[in-house]
């Protein structure tokens, strides 16, 4: 895992794919801070975390297109599925490549939280659940666009279903919302990301949310993995 996990972090920092990846997100996280933060002199971030979350769902894809779409358009898959690595491992390895490279870019907050200092200490707790939230919502839509770019291998292909489902993501609640059947409805807020993701933006560390997104990451990852096991033996 640690060899698969090496070749993820490298590709990232020794091409320009990862500084863009972080610009771009810093640039993002930089302007809502300052339309939040420092032009009402607020030291509540909830609002920047929660003008993230569309952020967050659009640049992942950019972040995980490659896992594997690449491996097949280069032909280094196979070698990949026959190497003495389990394909646990090597999920493994993809799944925190990725989650690393998305931690450089969440990393921001810490810096935003230390500027705020100058004025006002900021609510630890509450800047923690929401530095939580945004962690367990990144590795979340990771292990969904990770499985996407496994059945592709196409990196654009990729990007585009994986933002496509991120819209889904998106306005689900909209489209509960439009449902007249109380129990559909119903259904489809239930499994709202943005609902989820909202308590931590409030600093309310619930387990059902947390549980929520965790099942979700097994759930994918454990499909990737099928994903793979068929193509090995195929």
């Amino acid at each position: 895992m640690t060899a698969i996990l090496k070749k993820e972090l490298s590709s990232y920092f020794t091409s320009a794919i990862g500084y863009v990846i972080m610009a771009v997100y810093y640039a993002f996280a930089g302007f809502f801070f300052w339309l939040s933060c420092i032009t009402v002199n607020s030291k509540d971030m909830g609002n920047v975390f929660s003008s993230m979350f569309s952020i967050t769902i659009l640049i992942i894809p950019i972040i995980t297109m490659k896992s594997f779409a690449e491996e097949k358009k280069q032909k280094t898959d196979q070698a990949l599925l026959t190497s003495p690595l389990g394909l646990g491992e090597i999920v493994a390895g993809k799944f925190l490549g990725s989650l690393i490279m998305f931690l450089c870019c969440v990393g921001i907050y810490v810096v935003f939280a230390l500027t705020l200092c100058i004025y006002s200490a900021p609510d630890w707790s509450v800047l923690f659940g929401n530095l939580l939230g945004t962690i367990i919502l990144g590795a979340t839509i990771i292990s969904i666009d990770i499985f996407i770019s496994s059945l592709t291998e196409s990196m654009v292909i990729s990007v585009v279903i994986c933002i496509c489902f991120g819209l889904v993501i998106f306005f689900v609640d909209y489209i509960s919302q439009q449902i007249t059947i109380d129990w559909i409805s119903t259904a489809i807020s239930s499994i709202s990301f943005y609902d989820h993701y909202t308590n931590f933006t409030k600093g309310i560390l619930s387990v059902a949310d947390t549980v929520f997104f965790l099942s979700i990451i097994a759930l994918f990852n454990f499909l990737t993995l099928r994903v793979l096991e068929k193509r090995r033996w195929s």
